[in-house]
């Protein structure tokens, strides 16, 4: 009978200990990054890889307009890596710029950590069909000050929003006096679905996002006209996992990651 008490005792220990080899095998640190919507399809590839190669992380992204993911930051919300779609939100939280470029003296960006990743374009896109007749922004600029259209664009505190309203100052419009033309998304991924569902004639987007959604631009902004869409990156000095953010931001400038960055559209910088 003692022996047979051993025997069990031996046994419930030796599942016990496998058990806990189970816990520490399966135990994974969880990685908040918080990154503009147009990024949601390369980064949702990329999640894939870089999990495989790295059992021990669990990736956790929030895709959304920069302006709302700068406001969640600011609000306490858990992020590790911020991703922006402008350097205007990031410099908000980036105690280093000056009061013009961070107006609240906000302290989030873990200093040494922030580089610019990429660099995208601005597209102008049309339902099919082209119902208005529109081919160039210059078409485009003449529609709005004299013929009937809809264009979807991003609201201001979206960075595509904030680039159309720098093509509408190239153009010398008047975003008030053409309102009623003018149909708004509260990030690009609404503006998107605006024109691949015909609900507007056609729309301002990044071409990464045309890419995803099967879109051929009809032009592409220049530099001149809205200026460089730069994609900046940071590790937040608030992440409790500054280490293992740090090694994805890291991985996320390396060629695995670069080539899928390229094939939609996107230009490496760091």
């Amino acid at each position: 009978m003692k022996r047979g008490l051993t025997i069990c005792l031996v046994l419930v220990l030796a599942l016990g200990l496998a058990g806990c080899g189970r816990q520490r095998e399966t135990k994974k640190t969880e990685l908040a990054v918080f990154a503009a919507a147009s990024m949601t399809e390369t980064l949702t590839e990329i999640e894939a890889k870089y999990e495989a190669a790295h059992q021990d992380i669990d990736l956790v992204f929030t895709f959304d307009s920069s302006g709302t993911l700068k406001t969640q930051i600011t609000e306490g919300a858990v992020c590790d890596l911020f991703i922006s779609a402008a350097p205007k939100q990031m410099n908000q939280l980036d105690a280093s710029k000056d009061k013009e470029a961070n107006p609240d003296g906000l302290d989030f960006v873990l200093q040494g950590s922030r580089i610019d990743l990429l660099e995208n374009k601005v597209a102008l896109c049309v339902a099919e069909g082209n119902p208005a007749n529109i081919n160039s922004y210059d078409d485009l600029a003449k529609a709005l000050q004299e013929g009937p259209i809809l264009l979807a664009t991003g609201n201001a505190d979206v960075p595509v929003g904030q680039y159309t309203q720098k093509i509408f100052a190239y153009y010398g419009i008047d975003e008030a006096a053409v309102a009623d033309k003018l149909t708004y998304g509260s990030n690009v991924k609404e503006v998107t679905t605006a024109v691949t569902e015909a609900t507007a004639d056609c729309g301002i987007i990044y071409a990464t996002d045309a890419f995803s959604a099967g879109l051929t631009p009809v032009d592409t902004a220049t530099a001149d006209m809205c200026g460089q869409v730069i994609y900046p990156a940071a590790v937040l000095n608030t992440s409790e996992h500054q280490e293992q953010a740090q090694a994805f931001l890291d991985y996320l400038t390396e060629d695995e990651a670069s080539s899928i960055f390229e094939a939609v559209g996107f230009t490496p910088l760091a």
